[in-house]
């Protein structure tokens, strides 16, 4: 009789990468204290891997602009300094670093404090235009530059992640790319001296069985060589049609071993919207629902592994109430919120605070208010009329958005809602 036994690991290496890349899509700014608090939480949780930040340029990704407090912080925390690689711990911290002068920036960091990340992150799209939007390089502009900055990371002690992103589609032009192409920028992200790739599907777009067919491709040592090796490999996922849970699933069957999550599921795009003004961003939204393209959620993936045995070295007690405080304390609405984001859409808009908050939707507002709304921000931020009314439309959007969820996005955890299975290897919690 064939074995029908799932091909499961003993153990994944799981990182979390909420503060990164999942508060980055909230259109709220978070304070370096939040931050740093949750960080933590997080690695008292047990996580060996955490992404805290991005050495972009602030005035893209203001949501950055405090990196180095948040490092000065982290390594300083009287609760965890101790437990990072840094200070003799065996913790792990990333920042991104998706152009050289945001790696220049980081090794000017450690140069300055003695200490820094011990892993920076690069990324190639396998589409072009994808690519070139959101690095401003061409693919072979970037490859000569990439390969420049892993050695100027090496030199500085520091590990570079290749990230290999729109593997299984792109959400620029057309959506299907070539397998092929991400196994190609694999292995050359590998030769140059990346110490691992992170597998990316930043916006959602694989699905199981092209997961499994990708990633023993990856394995297969005649295409990878030495790289044929679950260590170099790290699985990244969104989950904005509600597959990244068996893509996750797929990518295990498939051999892989390393994965990456975020608390309530949430991240993905970096908000052009924050706490109610317009900011440069990297363009306009990639999806519809611009709040419903997050990661695999972290409390999920860790009770589906243990509930089928596979450890990850996490509290899953403290993991809960880890994500139970951040649902409640990060992701909902405060009265203070609220009355910031009505009074800089007044602002912005020059549309009566007291009009704007009376109102459910911008289908509400009275055509007129809407055209005076457009001309001012076209006057004010030298628009043309169209993006004008654009602009004003979507900053209400926005907003009657986040006041109907009472939430910045929607906590995607189930398990915080529905509380632990009754797995046989989760009954000892279960029972307390």
């Amino acid at each position: 009789m064939t074995d029908r036994l799932m091909k499961l690991p003993e153990s994944v290496d799981l990182g979390d990468i909420t503060v990164r890349d999942g508060l980055q899509a909230l259109e709220h700014l978070f304070t370096t204290e939040q931050k740093v608090s949750l960080l933590e939480e997080l690695i008292l949780c047990g996580f060996k891997h955490v992404e805290v930040s991005n050495f972009g340029h602030p005035k893209y990704l203001p949501q950055f602009a405090d990196i180095e407090a948040v490092l000065d912080r982290l390594f300083d925390s009287e609760k965890v300094g101790h437990l990072l690689k840094q200070n003799g711990g065996d913790v792990t911290v990333t920042t991104v670093t998706i152009n050289e002068k945001a790696v220049d920036r980081a090794l000017d960091y450690k140069a300055k404090k003695g200490r820094g990340p011990d892993c920076l992150l690069q990324m190639v799209s396998t589409d072009p235009a994808h690519h070139k939007v959101n690095s401003g390089r061409t693919l072979e502009e970037y490859w000569v530059i990439t390969e420049r900055c892993i050695q100027k990371a090496k030199s500085a002690g520091m590990d570079m992640c290749g990230t290999v992103s729109t593997i299984w589609g792109s959400p620029l032009a057309e959506r299907h790319t070539d397998l092929e192409t991400a196994v190609e920028f694999s292995k050359r992200y590998l030769d140059l001296g990346a110490a691992y790739i992170e597998q990316a599907d930043h916006d959602g777009s694989a699905d199981p069985a092209r997961v499994y067919e990708y990633f023993r491709m990856i394995l297969d040592p005649a295409r990878m060589g030495k790289y044929a090796d679950p260590k170099y490999h790290l699985a990244h996922f969104h989950t904005t049609r509600g597959m990244g849970m068996a893509n996750y699933l797929a990518a295990m069957q498939a051999g892989i071993r390393r994965f990456e999550t975020s608390l309530s599921g949430i991240g993905g795009q970096p908000a052009n919207i924050l706490d109610g003004r317009p900011v440069n961003g990297t363009g306009a939204y990639y999806h519809k629902a611009h709040s419903l393209c997050g990661l695999v959620g972290t409390e999920d993936f860790v009770v589906m592994c243990e509930s089928m045995g596979v450890k990850t070295g996490i509290d899953i007690e403290r993991l809960l109430e880890t994500g139970r405080n951040f649902r409640d304390g990060y992701l909902r609405l405060t009265p203070a919120d609220v009355e910031m984001w009505v009074k800089s859409v007044s602002d912005i808009t020059g549309i009566d605070a007291k009009v704007i908050a009376a109102a459910k939707s911008e289908d509400e507002m009275d055509a007129a208010v809407l055209e005076k709304a457009a001309e001012k921000v076209a006057a004010d931020r030298q628009q043309d009329a169209e993006a004008a009314k654009k602009s004003v439309v979507s900053l209400l959007h926005a907003l009657y958005a986040h006041l109907s969820r009472g939430a910045w996005v929607p906590s995607r955890a189930e398990t915080l809602d529905s509380g632990l299975p009754p797995s046989p290897h989760l009954m000892h919690l279960i029972r307390k």
